[in-house]
């Protein structure tokens, strides 16, 4: 068996999630304590009690769904004898998710990794003022098909394919106007649907620019280490482990496409059978069993999951 670790972003999040981990877990619990005195918050409050609309914001999310996936793998480590560079042939992380993927492989210190996020969310906050970006889901395009129906749908703004997640789902990311135009294309284009998506900003479009520029001065200053296990860089849908490549790719994801579907496909073609999607929820897990048909996809984010893993 080769399994790859996948790692979940934003939208999973849940009230409650990482609690009866950290009531059953001491790992669990000093992941979540060294997250909440890295960000000076109590974030892990915030997680396991809400409200969900303060959970929500994106500068608390990032770090959020971070820790709970860092949470689980720490248990798997300390009580399932999971060694990750023995175990696990690759790992990747869905937009934020690469920070934890990062954080799992040991290129990143979890301090680090949830400082970044917290940056990165507040950064991507106020990259576009609030109701003029938009973000669509075009159900039942390919990418390319995806593609032709935002640059038609520019007319001078920005209008970019945002993340290619698979099975027919391609997220399309700019300014309101631009996206309003994609969803009404795509409907004549044979989308099964297309939706505009209940988000806080244009993530991973051109307009994010300075946020790439705040990730990229940040980054400049973090200690970034080569990676234990391959990760699969959401940009280039190919593995990376030098830290070089890794500040490049940590910028380069801020504005650039999500290349979820291929870097499924990629760990797949390269002998991976398993996936085990560690954290919060199952979205990626179904993702993937749409994907990479033939192979396995497990979520492990629950007492019970992790008593489940086995290697």
């Amino acid at each position: 068996m080769s399994r790859a670790f996948i790692f979940p972003g934003q939208g999973s999040q849940a009230v409650g999630m990482g609690s009866a981990l950290a009531q059953d877990h001491a790992a669990a619990r000093a992941v979540f304590a060294e997250v909440d005195e890295a960000l000076g918050q109590n974030l892990s409050r915030l997680m396991f009690e809400g409200p969900a609309e303060e959970l929500t914001l994106t500068a608390n999310a990032q770090p959020a769904l971070m820790a709970a996936s860092i949470a689980v793998l720490r248990v798997l480590e300390a009580e399932r004898g999971l060694d990750l560079a023995r175990d696990v042939a690759y790992v990747a992380g869905h937009s934020l998710g690469e920070y934890s993927a990062l954080a799992a492989a040991g290129s990143l210190s979890l301090a680090d990794a949830a400082r970044l996020l917290r940056l990165r969310g507040e950064a991507m906050q106020r990259a576009v003022p609030v109701g003029s970006g938009a973000m669509a889901a075009l159900l039942g395009l390919d990418v390319e098909a995806a593609a032709e129906v935002a640059a038609e749908a520019r007319d001078g703004e920005v209008c970019d394919v945002a993340n290619d997640n698979g099975a027919g789902q391609v997220v399309v990311s700019g300014h309101r106007a631009a996206i309003e135009r994609a969803v009404a294309l795509a409907q004549g284009r044979g989308a099964k649907r297309a939706v505009m998506l209940n988000v806080s900003a244009p993530f991973h479009c051109g307009l994010m620019a300075p946020a790439a520029e705040a990730m990229r001065e940040a980054l400049a200053r973090v200690d970034l280490r080569p990676a234990r296990v391959p990760v699969m860089a959401n940009v280039l849908a190919a593995p990376i482990g030098e830290p070089a490549a890794i500040r490049s790719a940590l910028v380069e994801q801020v504005t650039g496409t999500v290349r979820w579907r291929e870097c499924v496909a990629a760990m797949a073609a390269a002998g991976v059978d398993a996936f085990y999607e560690i954290g919060t929820g199952k979205v990626l897990s179904g993702l993937v069993k749409r994907i990479a048909v033939g192979t396995s996809a497990t979520p492990v984010g629950t007492s019970a999951e992790v008593a489940a893993f086995t290697l």
